[in-house]
C-alpha cells in the first residue's frame, strides 16, 4: 500500500476549499492526507476542521516553516500572495504547489523556478486545464491532419455578469487576464507547442461591468512562424458565446467546451479540386450564377468524461505524488507557467489600466 503524502493547505477560500479541498475529500485521492490547514479565519479553520477529520488548523503559514510532517504545501492564497508565500516555503525546503496566476511577472516565476532548483525540491502550478479531457482531444485532433491545415484557433471564456469582489482590483493581482487568462492563455500557447517565437501581435485590456479597477476584458492575439493565429477572448459583456475553443482548418472545423465537441469536416478524396473558371458563370439557363457547390461533408459529436475541475484535478495530483516521490515529469512545468505569465505580463504592459484602488 503506498505511503500518503501529508500535505498543507494555505487557505480555505473558494479555490482551497472547494477546488482542492474538494479533491482531498473525494474517491479520487489515493495520495495525500491533509494534515494542515492555514486560515486567518476562525470560522473557515473551524469548517476546515470538520472537512478534514484529524487536520491540525494554523493561523500563520510562517508556523509550517518548522514543521518536518509536511511533504506538500498548497499555496491557495490571495494572488498577490502566491509569490512571497512560495518564495518563503521553497527557502525553508518546502514542496509546493501553487495556485494560478503562478507570479505578477516573469521574473517572480524564474526566481521562484531557481530556488526551487536549487533547494532540490518540487515545485508545481495547479494550471489542470491541461489535464482535462477536451484539451488534449483538441490538441490531437489538430496534429491528426483531420482538419487539414489550421489557420485559426479561437478560445472564449465569456460570459455576462458582473463581480466586485477582490478579484476586481489590481493591487491583488487579479482581473480576468491574471485570474482566468492562466486557463485560455495556456491553452493558446499549448496549441502553438510554446513555440519560443511566440508574439503578442495584438492585445487590449479593458473594463465593462465590473466594480473594480481591473481588467473584466481581455483581447489577445498569439502569432508565430508557419502556425495558426490564436485568438483570445475574456469577456463579462458575451451573452451569446457558445463555445470555448473552435478550430478553423483548411477540410474542417472543431468546436469545442469543456463538457462535448462537433466537428464539421471534409474529406478531399470526395470532394476534388474544381478547376478554376475565369469566365462569368452561368446557370442551365444562361443566366449569371453564384459560384457554389454542395460540399459532401462529415459531422461527428461527442461528450467529454469530465472536466478540469475533476478529472484534470485527479490527474494533476497523481502526477504530482509521482513528482515528489519517485522524480517522474509532470504535464505542466513550472516553465510552462512562466511562459503564460510572460503573456499577461505583456499584455498588460500593452494596455495600462488606471488604478482606482
Amino acid at each position: 500500500m503506498m505511503k500518503k503524502l501529508n500535505v498543507a493547505i494555505i487557505g480555505q477560500g473558494r479555490s482551497g476549499k472547494s477546488i482542492h479541498g474538494k479533491y482531498y475529500c473525494s474517491e479520487d485521492n489515493h495520495y495525500y492526507n491533509v494534515k494542515y490547514v492555514v486560515e486567518a479565519d476562525a470560522f473557515r479553520r473551524g469548517v476546515a476542521e470538520e472537512m478534514y477529520p484529524g487536520c491540525k488548523t494554523l493561523e500563520h503559514y510562517e508556523e509550517l516553516f518548522a514543521l518536518d510532517d509536511v511533504d506538500l504545501v498548497v499555496n491557495a492564497s490571495y494572488s498577490e500572495m502566491h509569490y512571497p508565500i512560495t518564495r518563503e516555503l521553497l527557502l525553508h525546503g518546502k514542496n509546493v504547489l501553487v495556485e494560478k496566476p503562478f507570479g505578477r511577472s516573469r521574473y517572480e516565476c524564474d526566481e521562484l523556478i531557481k530556488i526551487a532548483k536549487d533547494k532540490g525540491v518540487t515545485l508545481a502550478v495547479f494550471q489542470q486545464t491541461f489535464l482535462a479531457p477536451f484539451y488534449p482531444f483538441i490538441y490531437d485532433t489538430i496534429r491528426s491532419g483531420r482538419l487539414g491545415d489550421v489557420k485559426q484557433i479561437s478560445i472564449r471564456y465569456n460570459g455576462f455578469a458582473r463581480r466586485w469582489d477582490w478579484q476586481t482590483l489590481q493591487k491583488k493581482c487579479a482581473g480576468s487576464a491574471y485570474n482566468t487568462g492562466p486557463h485560455p492563455i495556456g491553452m493558446g500557447l499549448g496549441f502553438l507547442d510554446f513555440d519560443p517565437n511566440t508574439k503578442v501581435v495584438y492585445s487590449k485590456l479593458d473594463t465593462a461591468l465590473t466594480s473594480g479597477d481591473a481588467d473584466d476584458y481581455v483581447k489577445i492575439l498569439l502569432a508565430a512562424p508557419s502556425r495558426p493565429l490564436v485568438d483570445i477572448e475574456i469577456s463579462s459583456i458575451d451573452a451569446y458565446s457558445n463555445y470555448t475553443v473552435k478550430v478553423q482548418g483548411t477540410k474542417g472545423t472543431l468546436k469545442a467546451n469543456p463538457q462535448s465537441y462537433e466537428m464539421t469536416y471534409i474529406c478531399a478524396e470526395e470532394n476534388p479540386v474544381h478547376p478554376v473558371i475565369e469566365e462569368s458563370i452561368s446557370d442551365a439557363n444562361g443566366n449569371p450564377a453564384f459560384c457554389s457547390e454542395k460540399l459532401l461533408k462529415h459531422t461527428e459529436a461527442e461528450h467529454f468524461a469530465g472536466t478540469a475541475f475533476d478529472v484534470g484535478t485527479a490527474k494533476l495530483y497523481e502526477q504530482l505524488y509521482y513528482k515528489i516521490t519517485e522524480g517522474r515529469e509532470m504535464t505542466v512545468t513550472p516553465e510552462m507557467a512562466a511562459e503564460i505569465i510572460s503573456v499577461i505580463e505583456t499584455v498588460h504592459a500593452q494596455n495600462p489600466l488606471p488604478l482606482k484602488y
